[in-house]
């Protein structure tokens, strides 16, 4: 890298962690805000694809990701996990809205504010898998795989 782009790229403005609010209600990125214990909880317990998942694998999956936390105060009421370079691909994951906050329309605002965040933009794939929420992310542009023959998965 010469020292122009690397400039440029120590420059390169910060995208804001705050992605929307709503009365009492925030979508922020920032990691700061998360209540990784609530998160930890949901998915391990609550969740039907992470169930048994350790603290630390949860902190850990935070820290390597772009993650979306919904709150109301200070409050964890949802969470969303982008596993990302933020320049070609993305997988969605860890999509969820706690129990007392579901009904209002929140995880379809969680879905736009994800859509519309910067680091997602001009994405050449944004993957996701799930049993049973194919209605929330259809109007998103999800849509079955056009080529599942091209993908592969290795599972341990």
């Amino acid at each position: 890298m010469d020292s122009s782009t690397q400039s440029q790229a120590q420059t390169a403005p910060s995208i804001p962690h705050e992605c929307d609010r709503r009365g009492d209600f925030l979508i922020s990125t920032d990691p700061a805000l998360l209540d990784v214990a609530a998160i930890q909880d949901y998915l391990s317990n609550r969740s039907y694809w992470a169930q048994g998942r350790s603290f630390e694998t949860v902190e850990r999956s935070i820290r390597n990701s772009l993650c979306f936390g919904l709150y109301e105060g200070p409050t964890q009421a949802g969470f969303a996990r982008v596993v990302t370079d933020q320049t070609t691909f993305a997988w969605l994951c860890d999509v969820f809205i706690l129990e007392p906050w579901r009904g209002r329309g929140l995880s379809k605002w969680l879905m736009d504010c994800i859509v519309r965040h910067p680091g997602l933009q001009g994405l050449r794939r944004i993957v996701l898998a799930t049993k049973d929420a194919h209605e929330l992310y259809r109007p998103y542009g999800f849509a079955p795989l056009s080529s599942p023959e091209r993908f592969m998965e290795k599972v341990p």
